[in-house]
């Protein structure tokens, strides 16, 4: 299994809105990307290590499928469509990173 997770940045000054990324953005990357996924999870930054201090990223998004190539099926054929909605949420350039899951 993989995840791939997608990284908001939390810079001074940037723009993320929680409410259009959790009610229209993620269902439709859900809708999309369809039976590929085997999870998905939001979380969004509220503080860091440090108490008081913000948290480094704004958002994080988690994509569970069954393996790159899988993703890769699902979103090739709709990543035009989800990258042209980033900027009706949000100013930050996403960071991608896909990780291996490991049980433990």
């Amino acid at each position: 299994m993989i995840k791939v997770s997608v990284l908001y940045p939390n810079t001074p000054g940037s723009r993320f809105d929680v409410d259009y990324y959790t009610s229209v953005h993620m269902p439709m990357s859900v809708r999309l990307l369809g039976s590929a996924l085997k999870d998905v999870s939001v979380e969004i930054g509220i503080g860091s290590a440090v108490l008081g201090d913000p948290a480094p990223f704004a958002a994080i998004a988690g994509f569970t499928c069954e393996s790159v190539e899988a993703f890769t099926a699902a979103f090739m054929p709709v990543a035009d469509q989800l990258q042209r909605d980033i900027p009706k949420y949000t100013d930050i350039a996403p960071i991608f990173q896909i990780s291996e899951l490991k049980e433990i």
